[in-house]
């Protein structure tokens, strides 16, 4: 069996923040190393003044680059958008929820739903993150996969068929 290294996942979502204006690079990364390497519970999240913005933006600032690298192996239709949705709480489990809009008033497709206590989403060191980082990019990526190729509903993923059971 041949296994594929993930990609360097933190180098992607540096990038991302740096070249969409929201952070220079060494902020961005001061921001990743602050955010994904710390103690758990995750003290910036917990001790901050506005912990929803936060826990929001962190979410945010995760799931977005994955969508985006997702967009970028998959051939979309002009009028397609494709939205990251957050549900926050800050006791138990947030909702990240990555939905498809096919445009031309066709019903929406949900891609991804995955639940993750924010405070708690702390990684041991940058391989169990990429790992991290890497399943969630594939299920979004073959869910948008599936429902791009004309299927009615997308291909069941593990977290999708979780939330079922």
């Amino acid at each position: 069996m041949i296994t594929t290294r993930p990609r360097n996942w933190i180098a992607y979502l540096c990038e991302n923040l740096a070249s969409s204006g929201m952070m220079p690079t060494w902020e961005a990364a001061t921001y990743l190393t602050d955010n994904l390497f710390c103690d758990k519970p995750n003290p910036r999240l917990l001790r901050t003044s506005s912990p929803y913005e936060d826990t929001t933006h962190l979410l945010h600032r995760l799931y977005q680059p994955l969508v985006e690298a997702a967009t970028r192996d998959v051939s979309l239709p002009a009028t397609a958008m494709i939205h990251v949705f957050t549900d926050v709480s800050l006791t138990g489990n947030s909702a990240v929820l990555v939905v498809y809009f096919p445009g031309q008033n066709r019903p929406h497709q949900l891609l991804l739903l995955d639940a993750a206590k924010a405070w708690e989403l702390v990684f041991e060191n940058s391989e169990t993150f990429n790992t991290w980082a890497e399943e969630r990019y594939r299920w979004i990526k073959t869910s948008l996969t599936s429902v791009t190729s004309g299927d009615a509903s997308p291909a069941p993923t593990p977290v999708l068929e979780a939330v079922k059971n």
